[in-house]
Order: C-alpha cells, then sequence, then structure tokens
C-alpha cells in the first residue's frame, strides 16, 4: 500500500511566484469579464493593503506598497528606526531594536532608518475582510464606471435592447451591461411591447448616479429616425446624401428633407431604395410609422412646395423675413393639402420652418389673392417671368415645380 504523499513545501521564493501568478489570473479575469483597467485594481489592492496595515497596527504612516505591473508582485515594508534595546521601544510599529534589525541588516545600528518586510498573511481576520471590501468595492465603483462610459458615449446614438419588463408605465430594456428605461412621455402611444421583444431606440441622456448609471432612451426622438437611415442607407452614412430636417408625428407619420452632395446621386432615390428596400425597413422598426421623403431646396417657395407633397400646388409665395408663406392648390387638392386633422400641413410647416396659408384656387380667386400670387408669374404680354425672378420673389408657378414628393405611393 502506498503511503501519503508528502505535500511540497514551498520556499519563500516560489511562494511569492504562486501568490503572484493567481493574483494576476484573477485581474485579468476580472478586466476581461468586467471592462475594468489592470491599473485601476492594482491601485485598488495597493490601497487595500494599506488599509490592512492600518488596522493591523494602529498606523500606516510609515508604510509602503509597491506592486511590479508586469508579474503583479507586491512588497509591503515599513520604515522603522533602530533602538538599542527592547525597553527603548515605544511604539513598536515605528522601532525595532538592533538585534532585530540586524536581521535584516547585519550593518545596522542605533539610530539607523531600516527598511522592514511584512508579512501579509500575518494581518489579523477584520484586517483582512477590511482589504476584501475595499477591493470589492473599488471594483464596483469601476464597473458602474465603465458602464458609464460606455453608454455615455452612445448618447445621441441608436443601440439595439430587449424589453425586460414593465414597471407601471415605464418599460426597462436590457442593453447588455446596464438597463436603460423608457419612460412615459418617450414612448409612441401605439406602441406595446412584450418581454423578450428587441426594439432599437435613441438614447436620450446618460446620468450617474450612486446606483449606477441611469440611462434614458426614446422611441419618439425625431433623431431617431435620422440614426434609422444611417443605418440603412449608406449614402447618408458617408454624407454624399445629408438629411437637412425632420418633422415627426411619431406612430402616424414623419416628413424629412434630403439633399444631395454628390450630382450623381439623387437623395430620394437613394433614400427610398429598391423597391422601396430601405425606407421600407425604417417603416418596419417604427411599426407602420409612414415616411415622406422630399427633397430639399434653398428657394423657400420650392421647399415648401416639396413638402406639401403629395398634393399638388398652382403657386407659392414666401416671405423669409416674416416666415410666412400663402399657397393656392386646385380645389380638388385642398384637403389632400391639408391632410386628415390638418397633419400634412402641420409637418410641411414644422419641416420648412414657415407659417403655411393654404387655399383653394376659388378660395383665392373669391379673396382676389389668386390674381395677386398667381398672375404675377406672367408680364404684361402673358409670357412667363424668368426663373431667376421667381426664386428671388419667392414664387412657384405649377408649370415650374420639379421633384414634388419623394414618397412612394405604397406609403399613401
Amino acid at each position: 500500500m502506498a503511503g501519503k504523499r508528502t505535500p511540497k513545501v514551498l520556499t519563500k521564493e516560489e511562494a511569492a511566484e504562486q501568490q503572484a501568478a493567481e493574483l494576476r489570473a484573477a485581474i485579468e479575469m476580472i478586466e476581461k469579464e468586467k471592462g475594468i483597467s489592470k491599473e485601476s485594481l492594482l491601485e485598488s489592492i495597493e490601497q487595500s493593503l494599506m488599509t490592512a496595515c492600518k488596522s493591523h497596527f494602529g498606523k500606516n504612516d510609515n508604510i509602503n506598497v509597491t506592486i511590479d505591473p508586469e508579474t503583479c508582485r507586491y512588497r509591503v515594508t515599513a520604515e522603522k528606526e533602530v533602538v538599542a534595546t527592547p525597553d527603548d521601544i515605544v511604539d513598536p510599529a515605528l522601532q525595532v531594536t538592533v538585534d532585530e534589525a540586524r536581521k535584516t541588516n547585519p550593518h545596522a545600528v542605533e539610530g539607523d532608518i531600516i527598511v522592514v518586510d511584512i508579512n501579509s498573511k500575518a494581518f489579523g481576520r477584520i484586517a483582512t475582510q477590511n482589504a476584501k471590501n475595499i477591493i470589492l468595492q473599488r471594483i464596483r465603483e469601476e464597473e458602474r464606471s465603465a458602464v458609464y462610459n460606455q453608454y455615455y458615449s452612445r448618447v445621441h446614438q441608436v443601440v439595439t435592447g430587449t424589453v425586460s419588463r414593465l414597471q407601471g408605465k415605464t418599460y426597462s430594456i436590457n442593453l447588455g451591461k446596464a438597463d436603460a428605461l423608457l419612460n412615459e412621455n418617450e414612448q409612441v402611444k401605439t406602441e406595446h411591447f412584450q418581454p423578450t421583444e428587441r426594439i432599437k431606440v435613441y438614447v436620450v441622456d446618460v446620468k450617474n448616479t450612486p446606483k449606477g448609471p441611469k440611462i434614458l432612451v426614446s422611441r419618439t426622438h425625431p433623431d431617431l429616425v435620422r440614426r434609422l437611415f444611417e443605418e440603412e442607407v449608406s449614402e447618408v452614412a458617408n454624407g454624399t446624401v445629408e438629411i437637412k430636417g425632420i418633422a415627426r408625428e411619431p406612430g402616424s407619420r414623419t416628413k424629412m428633407s434630403v439633399c444631395s452632395h454628390d450630382p450623381d446621386v439623387d437623395p430620394v432615390g437613394a433614400c427610398v431604395g429598391m423597391n422601396g428596400a430601405r425606407v421600407g425597413a425604417v417603416v418596419d422598426e417604427l411599426r407602420g410609422e409612414k415616411i415622406d421623403i422630399i427633397e430639399w431646396n434653398e428657394n423657400p417657395a420650392i421647399l415648401i412646395e416639396n413638402a406639401l407633397s403629395p398634393a399638388k400646388v398652382i403657386t407659392v409665395a414666401a416671405d423669409p423675413d416674416e416666415r410666412a408663406a400663402k399657397v393656392i392648390v386646385p380645389d380638388y387638392q385642398l384637403s389632400l393639402a391639408i391632410g386628415k386633422e390638418g397633419q400634412n400641413a402641420r409637418l410641411a410647416a414644422r419641416l420648412t420652418g414657415y407659417k403655411i396659408d393654404i387655399k383653394s384656387e376659388t378660395q383665392a380667386r373669391e379673396s382676389g389673392d389668386f390674381d395677386d400670387l398667381y398672375l404675377d408669374d406672367f408680364d404684361e404680354n402673358g409670357e412667363s417671368v424668368e426663373e431667376e425672378e421667381d426664386a428671388d420673389e419667392g414664387l412657384v408657378p405649377e408649370e415650374a415645380a420639379a421633384n414634388l414628393s419623394g414618397m412612394q405611393d405604397s406609403q399613401e
């Protein structure tokens, strides 16, 4: 029968190497899983050892802790004054006899200051527990800080999360390392989510609190539409196509104006995509919200005409100083121009920044506005006024209209 194996007794150097290897492995694991830097962890270990010394000795003014960042070997030392005999010792934490000092330094004499190694394993239970608590507290703080920094960098961006639960009227959205709050005022009234459902949300703000980062997200913000188009349309992402403005009534309809910085790229077509695939992906994410894409124009009259699409316009008179415009549309287009409950006109006004007064042709003739606006587009001989003059006056006759809509018939 084989005898019991005698456990190997490690030398002081081997024990230190083993301890350093275990510490290094633990630090690397925490760094990888928690996203906490190695430097911060080493700093917390150093602080914990200093605290343990104070708990054990009553003070740590003469204590030094050094940690090798590569090997993670650490050394705890104390500076002590050499005195002649034990009777001369007033404070054992600060003084040592000549005989004890010469075990460390054979040439030590009374009055010298020597460096003495401290065995951290000799610390009492309370000191060890205090040190452990400091490390754990530091890890929690660093973990919260890492999560805060991660999501703070995503403010005004779109992130994908999973619906966790509904607390009152607030949805909790799990983003991976943290939960975000989708408050009632940031929810689309027609949207209702189920747990485990994946949705995209716009990060409005990230606040640092004692309980961790508080992440506020939105499904109603206009820039949610902007970011979704950046994800779906490469021309928008690289800046070839610019989204100039967005007017949105969440859950119902959005109007968006776009322009191209490349004459060979159609901005509306790029955003709509082949067979409406690109805009369709955004519409699907917004749960069926209609999206009208119109071409932006620096001429406010043309921009207003485009913004009122799909309605056809006879003429537009825009006053840039007053930020107001008068629009005449055919009688049969009046209800379309105004939209259901005024939505089309309201979104067009918000998109262009102009107060828009829309009249039918009959209403304009009765009020005299038709002659003032439309007939001003022709000279005394009945000839059309030059396009440049139209642009200067902010007038757009029906036959000068171009690129009115940008909307697909399928989205009417």
